[in-house]
C-alpha cells in the first residue's frame, strides 16, 4: 500500500548512490546477493536472540534491496537480474519469521507458522498475476520498470518491513503482532485473488 509513495521519494537517492556503484564497478546482481547474504545474517541474529542487530541487519538488507534496482537502472537490467532479486527476497521474507520461531519456540512456533502460511497466499498471488501479465503484455503503470507486474495489496514491501521492525523492537509481542499481519496478508491475498480474477477474465 506504501510501496510506491516510498519509492518515488527515496528513487532520487538511490539512483545517485546506484550510479556511484557503478562507476566503481559493482554490479547490480552482486548487491542484491550482499543483500540476501545480509538479511540471511539478521534472521540469524533474531534466531539468536539479538534482536536490536538483527534489526539493524534487517534494515540494511533491505536498503541494499533497493540499490540494487537503482545499479540495474544505471546501467542495464537483465531477466537474470530480476529473477535473482525476486526469488531472494522471497526467502528473505520467509526467513525472519523462522528465526522468531528459533529464538522462542515454544511461544513463536506456531504463530510463525501461521505468518509463514499467509506469506505463501500473498507470494502466490503476485507471482501467478505476474505471470499471466506478462503473458497478455499488461503492464504496471504504479511501479513502472520493475522487472515483474507489482500487484499491490494492504501488505507490501513497506508494511511488511515495519511489522518485523516491530517484531524487533518488542519481541515478547510477536505472537499477536504475527499473527495480526497475517490477518492483513489473507485479507491481501484475498482481494488480490478477487482483482485478478476479474482483470484476467476472458475479453479483458
Amino acid at each position: 500500500m506504501l510501496d510506491k509513495a516510498l519509492q518515488q521519494a527515496l528513487r532520487p537517492a538511490l539512483g545517485r548512490a546506484g550510479a556511484v556503484l557503478v562507476r566503481l564497478g559493482v554490479g547490480a546482481d552482486a548487491v542484491t546477493l550482499a543483500g540476501f547474504v545480509t538479511g540471511m545474517a539478521a534472521a540469524l541474529a533474531i534466531g539468536g536472540r539479538q534482536f536490536v542487530a538483527g534489526l539493524a541487519l534487517l534494515l540494511l538488507s533491505r536498503l541494499l534491496d533497493g540499490l540494487d534496482g537503482a545499479v540495474a537502472r544505471a546501467s542495464a537490467p537483465t531477466d537474470r537480474g530480476g529473477f535473482l532479486d525476486i526469488t531472494l527476497d522471497f526467502l528473505f521474507y520467509a526467513a525472519i519469521p523462522l528465526g522468531f520461531a528459533f529464538a522462542d519456540p515454544a511461544a513463536n512456533a506456531l504463530p510463525a507458522a501461521v505468518l509463514l502460511a499467509s506469506f505463501i497466499g500473498t507470494g502466490s498471488s503476485f507471482l501467478a498475476f505476474a505471470a499471466l501479465a506478462e503473458k497478455r503484455g499488461l503492464t504496471d503503470t504504479a511501479l513502472p520498470g520493475k522487472s515483474l507486474y507489482f500487484l499491490g495489496g494492504l501488505t507490501e514491501a513497506t508494511e511488511t518491513i515495519a511489522a518485523f521492525a516491530a517484531m524487533c523492537l518488542w519481541p515478547a509481542a510477536f505472537p499477536a503482532l504475527a499473527c495480526g499481519f497475517a490477518a492483513l496478508c489473507a485479507l491481501t491475498a484475498a482481494l488480490r485473488i478477487g482483482w485478478g480474477w476479474q482483470r484476467l477474465r476472458d475479453g479483458a
